[in-house]
């Protein structure tokens, strides 16, 4: 079988995805913007200039990480919440909820730092994440931020993908569909 691969631009920048089986009938563009500078910046900066007024940000590990830093740095803000997949020794009085992403074969576990928490309790606060398609990873995180007593005010990716594009509760930058088989867009 050849490589099939989905041309668009993000931000700017022309990048080409490669397209990667979820099942027999259905493919997904892999979007990944680990050591990608020019793309994470771009990105980053066009986000940020559609941002709605907050108080702090939060993403899950672990591809948001790039894109939520370069938010903080281009938009002058100090600090950034990361929900964590595992639990580390720092962590303290954590909050925890369970998420199934489109890209992992396994139920997974966000947990926050009892400290993050109260930085965002009656905070307004952003979620930003790369890619929104399923909502899964969403839903988990806006769990956490209503565990923590917090209020979202948006939700930002780069990418929505499939029926996420249909959404008016999010903010994202380029719609990415789904594929069939032979890597039609859906």
């Amino acid at each position: 079988m050849k490589d099939m691969y989905y041309k668009m631009t993000i931000a700017g920048c022309e990048r080409a995805l490669p397209l990667c089986p979820i099942s027999d009938e259905m493919n997904i563009g892999a979007f990944v913007i680990f050591g990608d500078p020019e793309l994470t910046t771009a990105s980053a900066a066009a986000l940020v200039r559609k941002a709605p007024e907050h108080d702090v940000m939060i993403t899950a590990e672990s591809k948001g990480i790039p894109l939520i830093c370069e938010m903080a740095r281009i938009a002058g803000e100090k600090r950034y919440i990361l929900a964590r997949k595992s639990p580390k020794l720092y962590m303290r009085n954590l909050f925890k909820c369970e998420v199934r992403s489109i890209t992992t074969d396994h139920v997974q576990t966000l947990y926050l730092d009892g400290g993050d928490a109260e930085l965002m309790r009656g905070k307004r606060v952003l979620v930003v994440d790369d890619v929104i398609s399923t909502g899964e990873s969403l839903r988990a995180l806006e769990e956490l931020v209503h565990q923590a007593g917090g209020n979202i005010v948006g939700r930002m990716a780069i990418l929505a993908e499939g029926d996420a594009a249909n959404r008016d509760d999010i903010i994202y930058l380029e719609k990415l569909p789904l594929f069939d088989k032979d890597g039609k867009p859906i």
